[in-house]
Protein backbone atom coordinates (compact mmCIF):
# COMPACT_ATOMS: atom_id res chain seq x y z
CA UNK A 1 0.00 0.00 0.00
CA UNK A 2 3.04 2.59 0.72
CA UNK A 3 3.85 2.13 -3.05
CA UNK A 4 0.46 2.99 -3.90
CA UNK A 5 -0.18 6.01 -1.70
CA UNK A 6 3.48 7.23 -3.20
CA UNK A 7 1.65 8.02 -6.53
CA UNK A 8 0.74 11.83 -5.77
CA UNK A 9 -2.36 12.00 -8.39
CA UNK A 10 -3.74 8.74 -6.76
CA UNK A 11 -2.87 10.23 -3.17
CA UNK A 12 -5.26 12.85 -4.17
CA UNK A 13 -8.04 11.30 -5.68
CA UNK A 14 -8.41 8.75 -2.39
CA UNK A 15 -8.15 11.57 -0.42
CA UNK A 16 -11.16 13.52 -2.30
CA UNK A 17 -13.23 10.36 -2.02
CA UNK A 18 -12.65 10.39 2.29
CA UNK A 19 -13.93 14.32 2.30
CA UNK A 20 -16.43 13.35 0.23
CA UNK A 21 -17.23 10.36 1.87
CA UNK A 22 -17.20 11.56 5.44
CA UNK A 23 -19.29 14.88 4.33
CA UNK A 24 -21.66 12.34 3.20
CA UNK A 25 -21.90 10.51 5.86
CA UNK A 26 -22.53 13.86 8.03
CA UNK A 27 -25.68 14.43 5.86
CA UNK A 28 -27.28 11.22 6.57
CA UNK A 29 -27.48 11.59 10.18
CA UNK A 30 -28.23 15.81 9.54
CA UNK A 31 -31.18 14.77 7.30
CA UNK A 32 -32.57 12.42 9.63
CA UNK A 33 -32.88 15.19 12.12
CA UNK A 34 -33.99 17.32 9.51
CA UNK A 35 -37.17 15.84 8.44
CA UNK A 36 -37.72 14.85 12.06
CA UNK A 37 -37.73 19.00 13.04
CA UNK A 38 -39.81 19.11 10.14
CA UNK A 39 -42.33 16.12 10.26
CA UNK A 40 -42.21 14.93 13.46
CA UNK A 41 -44.41 11.71 13.52
CA UNK A 42 -43.65 11.18 9.63
CA UNK A 43 -40.41 11.90 9.62
CA UNK A 44 -39.99 7.73 8.59
CA UNK A 45 -42.00 8.25 5.83
CA UNK A 46 -40.25 11.50 4.88
CA UNK A 47 -36.99 9.17 4.94
CA UNK A 48 -38.26 6.48 2.63
CA UNK A 49 -39.46 9.14 -0.06
CA UNK A 50 -36.06 10.77 0.06
CA UNK A 51 -34.09 7.51 -0.27
CA UNK A 52 -36.79 6.62 -2.92
CA UNK A 53 -35.73 9.90 -4.90
CA UNK A 54 -32.24 9.04 -3.88
CA UNK A 55 -32.43 5.16 -5.67
CA UNK A 56 -34.32 6.12 -8.53
CA UNK A 57 -31.72 9.17 -9.58
CA UNK A 58 -28.83 6.22 -9.06
CA UNK A 59 -30.82 4.32 -11.59
CA UNK A 60 -31.79 6.61 -14.20
CA UNK A 61 -29.10 9.36 -14.32
CA UNK A 62 -25.73 7.54 -13.98
CA UNK A 63 -26.15 6.13 -17.69
CA UNK A 64 -27.41 9.12 -19.58
CA UNK A 65 -24.54 11.28 -17.54
CA UNK A 66 -22.12 9.02 -18.92
CA UNK A 67 -22.82 9.27 -22.38
CA UNK A 68 -21.91 13.06 -21.90
CA UNK A 69 -18.71 12.21 -20.10
CA UNK A 70 -16.37 12.26 -23.30
CA UNK A 71 -17.42 15.49 -24.63
CA UNK A 72 -16.08 17.62 -21.52
CA UNK A 73 -12.62 17.53 -19.38
CA UNK A 74 -13.09 14.80 -16.79
CA UNK A 75 -11.05 16.98 -13.98
CA UNK A 76 -13.64 20.05 -15.05
CA UNK A 77 -16.79 17.42 -15.01
CA UNK A 78 -15.99 16.15 -11.21
CA UNK A 79 -15.09 19.37 -9.92
CA UNK A 80 -18.40 21.04 -11.12
CA UNK A 81 -20.62 17.74 -9.90
CA UNK A 82 -18.45 18.41 -6.15
CA UNK A 83 -19.67 22.37 -6.56
CA UNK A 84 -23.31 21.05 -7.41
CA UNK A 85 -23.20 19.10 -4.28
CA UNK A 86 -21.75 21.54 -2.20
CA UNK A 87 -24.34 24.33 -2.99
CA UNK A 88 -27.39 22.02 -2.78
CA UNK A 89 -26.18 20.43 0.73
CA UNK A 90 -25.23 24.13 2.19
CA UNK A 91 -29.09 25.16 1.30
CA UNK A 92 -30.92 22.27 3.42
CA UNK A 93 -30.35 24.12 6.73
CA UNK A 94 -32.65 26.78 4.99
CA UNK A 95 -35.75 24.90 3.72
CA UNK A 96 -38.70 24.92 6.13
CA UNK A 97 -41.10 22.17 3.87
CA UNK A 98 -41.02 18.74 3.06
CA UNK A 99 -41.07 19.32 -0.47
CA UNK A 100 -38.17 21.52 -0.72
CA UNK A 101 -36.35 18.38 0.75
CA UNK A 102 -37.33 16.70 -1.92
CA UNK A 103 -36.22 18.59 -4.74
CA UNK A 104 -32.59 18.92 -3.00
CA UNK A 105 -32.12 15.75 -2.45
CA UNK A 106 -32.82 14.71 -6.36
CA UNK A 107 -30.41 17.44 -7.45
CA UNK A 108 -27.86 16.13 -5.25
CA UNK A 109 -28.48 12.79 -5.83
CA UNK A 110 -28.66 12.77 -9.60
CA UNK A 111 -25.02 14.89 -9.12
CA UNK A 112 -23.76 12.02 -6.87
CA UNK A 113 -24.93 9.72 -9.67
CA UNK A 114 -22.89 11.39 -12.42
CA UNK A 115 -20.03 11.55 -10.33
CA UNK A 116 -19.36 8.76 -8.75
CA UNK A 117 -18.89 6.22 -11.88
CA UNK A 118 -16.82 8.98 -13.56
CA UNK A 119 -14.75 8.88 -10.27
CA UNK A 120 -14.27 5.31 -10.49
CA UNK A 121 -13.52 5.17 -14.63
CA UNK A 122 -11.07 7.59 -14.25
CA UNK A 123 -8.53 5.18 -11.56
CA UNK A 124 -7.99 2.77 -14.13
CA UNK A 125 -6.68 5.92 -16.20
CA UNK A 126 -4.45 6.76 -13.39
CA UNK A 127 -3.38 3.36 -12.09
CA UNK A 128 -2.52 1.93 -15.55
CA UNK A 129 -0.72 -1.31 -13.25
CA UNK A 130 -3.13 -4.07 -12.78
CA UNK A 131 -1.47 -4.30 -9.18
CA UNK A 132 -1.71 -0.67 -7.92
CA UNK A 133 -5.57 -0.84 -9.44
CA UNK A 134 -6.32 -3.62 -7.20
CA UNK A 135 -4.84 -2.28 -4.28
CA UNK A 136 -6.56 0.92 -5.06
CA UNK A 137 -10.01 -0.87 -5.20
CA UNK A 138 -9.23 -2.23 -1.37
CA UNK A 139 -8.46 0.99 -0.38
CA UNK A 140 -11.79 2.16 -1.79
CA UNK A 141 -13.44 -0.53 -0.19
CA UNK A 142 -11.91 0.12 3.57
CA UNK A 143 -12.73 3.84 3.34
CA UNK A 144 -16.38 3.44 2.63
CA UNK A 145 -16.12 0.76 5.35
CA UNK A 146 -14.75 3.47 8.08
CA UNK A 147 -17.00 5.95 6.95
CA UNK A 148 -19.99 3.96 7.77
CA UNK A 149 -18.08 2.98 10.92
CA UNK A 150 -16.68 6.14 11.83
CA UNK A 151 -19.37 8.78 11.01
CA UNK A 152 -22.01 7.95 13.35
CA UNK A 153 -19.44 8.66 15.60
CA UNK A 154 -18.28 11.57 14.26
CA UNK A 155 -21.83 13.29 14.00
CA UNK A 156 -22.48 11.68 17.90
CA UNK A 157 -19.41 14.18 19.13
CA UNK A 158 -20.53 17.20 16.50
CA UNK A 159 -23.63 16.71 17.87
CA UNK A 160 -22.52 17.30 21.82
CA UNK A 161 -21.45 20.58 20.83
CA UNK A 162 -23.22 22.22 18.02
CA UNK A 163 -27.01 22.00 16.23
CA UNK A 164 -27.47 19.28 13.57
CA UNK A 165 -27.71 22.22 10.78
CA UNK A 166 -24.04 23.25 11.10
CA UNK A 167 -23.41 19.01 10.15
CA UNK A 168 -24.52 20.43 6.61
CA UNK A 169 -21.72 22.54 6.78
CA UNK A 170 -19.14 20.12 7.47
CA UNK A 171 -20.71 18.41 4.50
CA UNK A 172 -20.15 21.84 1.93
CA UNK A 173 -16.58 21.69 3.32
CA UNK A 174 -15.90 17.85 2.24
CA UNK A 175 -17.20 18.58 -1.00
CA UNK A 176 -15.30 21.47 -1.20
CA UNK A 177 -11.96 20.00 -0.27
CA UNK A 178 -12.99 16.63 -2.86
CA UNK A 179 -13.32 19.55 -5.63
CA UNK A 180 -10.07 21.20 -4.36
CA UNK A 181 -8.29 17.47 -4.49
CA UNK A 182 -9.54 16.88 -8.07
CA UNK A 183 -8.30 20.31 -9.64
CA UNK A 184 -4.76 19.84 -8.20
CA UNK A 185 -4.33 16.33 -9.94
CA UNK A 186 -3.46 15.11 -13.25
CA UNK A 187 -6.69 13.65 -14.67
CA UNK A 188 -6.21 12.63 -18.42
CA UNK A 189 -9.42 13.15 -20.61
CA UNK A 190 -11.51 10.62 -21.73
CA UNK A 191 -10.29 8.38 -24.72
CA UNK A 192 -12.97 9.12 -27.56
CA UNK A 193 -13.77 6.19 -29.74
CA UNK A 194 -16.89 4.08 -31.20
CA UNK A 195 -20.34 5.03 -31.68
CA UNK A 196 -20.48 8.86 -30.37
CA UNK A 197 -24.17 9.50 -30.64
CA UNK A 198 -25.64 10.36 -26.96
CA UNK A 199 -28.19 7.57 -27.46
CA UNK A 200 -26.01 4.98 -27.87
CA UNK A 201 -23.30 6.14 -25.31
CA UNK A 202 -26.16 6.21 -23.00
CA UNK A 203 -27.13 2.72 -23.64
CA UNK A 204 -23.60 1.25 -24.40
CA UNK A 205 -22.69 0.17 -20.92
CA UNK A 206 -26.09 -1.43 -20.75
CA UNK A 207 -25.55 -3.50 -23.77
CA UNK A 208 -22.34 -4.50 -23.01
CA UNK A 209 -23.52 -6.15 -19.56
CA UNK A 210 -26.01 -8.15 -21.88
CA UNK A 211 -23.55 -9.54 -24.45
CA UNK A 212 -20.85 -9.95 -21.98
CA UNK A 213 -20.89 -13.68 -20.16
CA UNK A 214 -18.67 -12.33 -17.00
CA UNK A 215 -20.39 -9.10 -16.53
CA UNK A 216 -24.23 -11.33 -17.07
CA UNK A 217 -22.40 -13.10 -13.84
CA UNK A 218 -21.94 -9.69 -12.23
CA UNK A 219 -25.40 -8.82 -12.61
CA UNK A 220 -26.46 -12.03 -10.46
CA UNK A 221 -23.49 -11.25 -7.83
CA UNK A 222 -25.10 -7.64 -7.84
CA UNK A 223 -28.88 -9.11 -7.07
CA UNK A 224 -26.63 -11.45 -4.12
CA UNK A 225 -24.96 -8.82 -2.28
CA UNK A 226 -28.46 -6.80 -2.42
CA UNK A 227 -30.72 -9.75 -0.90
CA UNK A 228 -28.40 -10.07 1.48
CA UNK A 229 -26.82 -6.64 2.46
CA UNK A 230 -30.75 -5.53 2.90
CA UNK A 231 -30.63 -7.43 6.09
CA UNK A 232 -28.04 -5.68 7.50
CA UNK A 233 -29.24 -2.03 6.18
CA UNK A 234 -32.70 -2.28 6.66
CA UNK A 235 -33.39 -4.89 9.46
CA UNK A 236 -30.31 -4.23 12.22
CA UNK A 237 -32.31 -1.83 14.18
CA UNK A 238 -35.36 -3.15 14.76
CA UNK A 239 -33.42 -6.83 15.05
CA UNK A 240 -31.24 -5.34 17.97
CA UNK A 241 -34.02 -3.55 19.81
CA UNK A 242 -36.99 -5.73 19.21
CA UNK A 243 -36.11 -9.47 18.52
CA UNK A 244 -33.01 -9.77 20.79
CA UNK A 245 -33.98 -6.45 23.42
CA UNK A 246 -31.02 -4.20 22.92
CA UNK A 247 -30.12 -0.67 22.75
CA UNK A 248 -28.65 2.02 20.29
CA UNK A 249 -25.19 0.99 21.14
CA UNK A 250 -25.58 -2.67 20.54
CA UNK A 251 -26.79 -1.68 16.93
CA UNK A 252 -23.73 0.04 16.62
CA UNK A 253 -22.14 -3.00 17.69
CA UNK A 254 -23.68 -5.26 15.86
CA UNK A 255 -22.65 -2.92 12.31
CA UNK A 256 -19.19 -2.45 13.45
CA UNK A 257 -19.20 -6.43 13.77
CA UNK A 258 -20.16 -6.59 9.56
CA UNK A 259 -17.90 -3.68 8.87
CA UNK A 260 -15.10 -5.29 10.56
CA UNK A 261 -15.54 -8.51 8.24
CA UNK A 262 -15.38 -6.00 5.27
CA UNK A 263 -12.13 -4.26 6.44
CA UNK A 264 -10.47 -7.59 7.03
CA UNK A 265 -11.53 -8.89 3.26
CA UNK A 266 -10.06 -5.81 2.06
CA UNK A 267 -6.62 -5.83 3.42
CA UNK A 268 -5.90 -9.62 2.55
CA UNK A 269 -7.87 -9.62 -0.89
CA UNK A 270 -5.45 -8.04 -3.19
CA UNK A 271 -2.82 -10.60 -2.75
CA UNK A 272 -5.39 -13.55 -3.43
CA UNK A 273 -7.02 -12.02 -5.94
CA UNK A 274 -3.48 -11.63 -8.10
CA UNK A 275 -3.22 -16.08 -7.78
CA UNK A 276 -6.64 -16.85 -8.43
CA UNK A 277 -8.35 -14.29 -10.37
CA UNK A 278 -11.63 -12.67 -10.11
CA UNK A 279 -14.11 -15.34 -10.79
CA UNK A 280 -13.44 -17.88 -8.43
CA UNK A 281 -13.12 -15.28 -5.25
CA UNK A 282 -16.69 -13.32 -6.36
CA UNK A 283 -18.20 -16.77 -6.46
CA UNK A 284 -16.77 -17.42 -3.17
CA UNK A 285 -18.38 -14.65 -1.82
CA UNK A 286 -21.34 -15.39 -2.91
CA UNK A 287 -21.42 -19.03 -0.96
CA UNK A 288 -20.44 -16.61 1.59
CA UNK A 289 -23.16 -14.65 1.40
CA UNK A 290 -25.35 -17.65 0.89
CA UNK A 291 -24.10 -19.39 3.95
CA UNK A 292 -24.81 -15.89 6.23
CA UNK A 293 -28.47 -15.66 5.36
CA UNK A 294 -29.08 -19.22 6.00
CA UNK A 295 -27.49 -18.84 9.51
CA UNK A 296 -29.57 -16.13 9.93
CA UNK A 297 -33.27 -17.64 9.01
CA UNK A 298 -31.40 -20.04 12.08
CA UNK A 299 -31.23 -17.26 14.34
CA UNK A 300 -34.65 -15.71 13.45
CA UNK A 301 -35.97 -19.14 15.09
CA UNK A 302 -33.93 -19.41 17.78
CA UNK A 303 -35.81 -18.68 21.12
CA UNK A 304 -35.13 -15.80 24.05
CA UNK A 305 -33.22 -18.05 25.72
CA UNK A 306 -30.69 -18.86 22.97
CA UNK A 307 -27.73 -17.27 22.04
CA UNK A 308 -29.00 -14.88 20.04
CA UNK A 309 -26.24 -12.29 20.49
CA UNK A 310 -22.99 -13.86 19.77
CA UNK A 311 -24.35 -15.94 16.51
CA UNK A 312 -25.23 -12.51 15.17
CA UNK A 313 -22.25 -10.69 15.29
CA UNK A 314 -20.72 -13.76 13.55
CA UNK A 315 -23.69 -13.63 10.95
CA UNK A 316 -23.45 -9.71 10.41
CA UNK A 317 -20.01 -10.21 10.33
CA UNK A 318 -20.04 -12.97 7.49
CA UNK A 319 -22.15 -10.51 5.58
CA UNK A 320 -19.76 -7.92 5.78
CA UNK A 321 -16.76 -10.71 4.29
CA UNK A 322 -18.90 -12.29 1.44
CA UNK A 323 -19.98 -8.61 0.39
CA UNK A 324 -16.88 -7.23 0.34
CA UNK A 325 -15.44 -10.70 -1.50
CA UNK A 326 -17.73 -9.84 -4.32
CA UNK A 327 -17.72 -5.40 -4.79
CA UNK A 328 -14.05 -5.54 -4.28
CA UNK A 329 -12.62 -7.08 -7.51
CA UNK A 330 -15.49 -5.32 -8.85
CA UNK A 331 -13.20 -2.87 -10.53
CA UNK A 332 -10.85 -5.40 -12.12
CA UNK A 333 -13.92 -6.97 -13.97
CA UNK A 334 -15.51 -3.71 -15.12
CA UNK A 335 -11.62 -2.93 -16.41
CA UNK A 336 -11.39 -5.99 -17.89
CA UNK A 337 -14.58 -5.79 -20.27
CA UNK A 338 -14.43 -2.47 -21.47
CA UNK A 339 -11.97 -0.46 -23.80
CA UNK A 340 -10.74 2.54 -22.20
CA UNK A 341 -13.04 4.90 -24.65
CA UNK A 342 -15.89 2.72 -23.21
CA UNK A 343 -15.45 3.14 -19.17
CA UNK A 344 -17.44 5.75 -18.45
CA UNK A 345 -20.55 3.90 -19.54
CA UNK A 346 -19.50 0.40 -18.37
CA UNK A 347 -18.92 2.25 -15.37
CA UNK A 348 -22.78 4.26 -14.85
CA UNK A 349 -23.79 0.32 -16.15
CA UNK A 350 -22.82 -1.17 -13.29
CA UNK A 351 -23.88 2.14 -10.74
CA UNK A 352 -27.87 1.84 -11.92
CA UNK A 353 -28.18 -2.08 -12.34
CA UNK A 354 -26.44 -2.44 -8.44
CA UNK A 355 -28.84 -0.18 -7.01
CA UNK A 356 -31.82 -1.71 -9.26
CA UNK A 357 -30.82 -4.77 -7.02
CA UNK A 358 -30.81 -2.35 -3.87
CA UNK A 359 -34.60 -0.89 -5.07
CA UNK A 360 -35.55 -3.98 -5.12
CA UNK A 361 -34.70 -5.61 -2.06
CA UNK A 362 -34.65 -2.70 0.38
CA UNK A 363 -39.05 -2.73 0.18
CA UNK A 364 -38.93 -6.72 0.42
CA UNK A 365 -36.53 -6.63 3.63
CA UNK A 366 -38.83 -3.14 5.03
CA UNK A 367 -42.36 -4.36 4.43
CA UNK A 368 -41.87 -8.04 4.64
CA UNK A 369 -40.40 -8.16 8.03
CA UNK A 370 -42.95 -5.84 9.72
CA UNK A 371 -46.06 -7.95 7.96
CA UNK A 372 -44.36 -11.34 8.15
CA UNK A 373 -41.36 -11.40 10.71
CA UNK A 374 -37.55 -12.37 9.91
CA UNK A 375 -38.06 -16.28 9.04
CA UNK A 376 -40.29 -15.24 6.13
CA UNK A 377 -38.29 -12.38 4.76
CA UNK A 378 -35.02 -13.82 5.51
CA UNK A 379 -36.16 -16.85 3.44
CA UNK A 380 -37.73 -14.33 0.35
CA UNK A 381 -34.18 -12.75 0.32
CA UNK A 382 -32.40 -15.86 0.43
CA UNK A 383 -33.70 -17.30 -2.59
CA UNK A 384 -32.93 -13.93 -4.53
CA UNK A 385 -29.51 -14.51 -3.23
CA UNK A 386 -29.49 -17.80 -4.59
CA UNK A 387 -31.41 -16.90 -7.70
CA UNK A 388 -28.48 -14.56 -8.54
CA UNK A 389 -25.97 -16.77 -7.24
CA UNK A 390 -26.80 -19.49 -9.65
CA UNK A 391 -26.35 -16.33 -12.39
CA UNK A 392 -23.67 -15.65 -12.05
CA UNK A 393 -22.21 -19.49 -11.91
CA UNK A 394 -24.42 -20.41 -14.97
CA UNK A 395 -23.29 -16.86 -17.12
CA UNK A 396 -19.73 -16.36 -16.42
CA UNK A 397 -17.51 -19.22 -17.76
CA UNK A 398 -14.91 -20.80 -15.31
CA UNK A 399 -12.81 -20.56 -18.90
CA UNK A 400 -12.52 -16.82 -19.30
CA UNK A 401 -9.77 -15.68 -21.24
CA UNK A 402 -9.41 -12.57 -21.87
CA UNK A 403 -7.96 -12.57 -25.74
CA UNK A 404 -10.33 -14.63 -27.90
CA UNK A 405 -9.58 -15.69 -31.99
CA UNK A 406 -12.74 -14.62 -33.70
CA UNK A 407 -13.57 -13.79 -37.50
CA UNK A 408 -14.64 -10.66 -39.06
CA UNK A 409 -16.77 -10.44 -42.26
CA UNK A 410 -15.09 -8.72 -45.05
CA UNK A 411 -16.41 -4.99 -44.84
CA UNK A 412 -14.71 -4.34 -41.57
CA UNK A 413 -12.57 -1.25 -40.92
CA UNK A 414 -9.65 -2.11 -42.53
CA UNK A 415 -7.70 -0.35 -40.03
CA UNK A 416 -9.17 -2.88 -37.34
CA UNK A 417 -8.25 -6.26 -39.22
CA UNK A 418 -4.82 -5.05 -40.58
CA UNK A 419 -3.08 -7.62 -39.06
CA UNK A 420 -6.01 -10.02 -39.00
CA UNK A 421 -5.10 -13.84 -41.31
CA UNK A 422 -7.80 -13.68 -44.41
CA UNK A 423 -9.76 -16.49 -44.76
CA UNK A 424 -12.85 -17.24 -46.75
CA UNK A 425 -15.72 -15.06 -46.20
CA UNK A 426 -13.50 -12.52 -43.62
CA UNK A 427 -10.61 -12.30 -41.49
CA UNK A 428 -9.83 -14.16 -38.94
CA UNK A 429 -7.27 -12.86 -35.68
CA UNK A 430 -7.03 -12.64 -31.75
CA UNK A 431 -7.29 -9.94 -29.57
CA UNK A 432 -8.36 -8.89 -25.53
CA UNK A 433 -12.15 -8.71 -26.81
CA UNK A 434 -14.66 -6.72 -25.69
CA UNK A 435 -18.33 -5.40 -26.72
CA UNK A 436 -17.93 -2.19 -28.59
CA UNK A 437 -19.07 -0.44 -32.00
CA UNK A 438 -16.79 -3.47 -33.47
CA UNK A 439 -17.82 -6.06 -31.29
CA UNK A 440 -21.25 -6.38 -31.11
CA UNK A 441 -21.87 -9.68 -30.02
CA UNK A 442 -19.39 -12.12 -27.54
CA UNK A 443 -16.95 -13.95 -29.87
CA UNK A 444 -18.14 -17.65 -28.56
CA UNK A 445 -21.72 -17.00 -29.79
CA UNK A 446 -21.37 -16.42 -33.61
CA UNK A 447 -18.83 -17.44 -36.53
CA UNK A 448 -18.16 -13.89 -38.27
CA UNK A 449 -19.68 -10.40 -37.01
Amino acid sequence: MAALFAHRDYRHLFTAQLAALFGTGLTTVALGLLAYQLAGARSAAVLGTALTIKMVAYVSVAPVAAAWATRVPRRLLLVSLDVVRAATVIALPFVDQVWEIYVLIAVLQAASAAFTPAFQAVLPDVLPDERDYTRALSASQLASTMESLLSPLLAAALLSVISFHWMFLGTTVGFAASAALVVSTRIPDAARGGDTRVWARTTAGLRAFAATPRLRGLMGLNLAVAAVGAVVMVDTVTYVRDAVGGSSADVGILLAANGFGTMIVALLLPRFLDARGERPLMLTGAATLLSAIVAAIALSRIGTDGPRWPVALAVWALIGIGTAMILTPTGRVLRRSTAPADRAPIFAAQFSLSHLCWLLAYPIAGILTTTTGYTVTWSVLAALAALGTAVAARCWPAHDPEVIEHIHTAGTDPGHVHDAVPVPGGYRHAHTYVIDATHRRWADALAAH
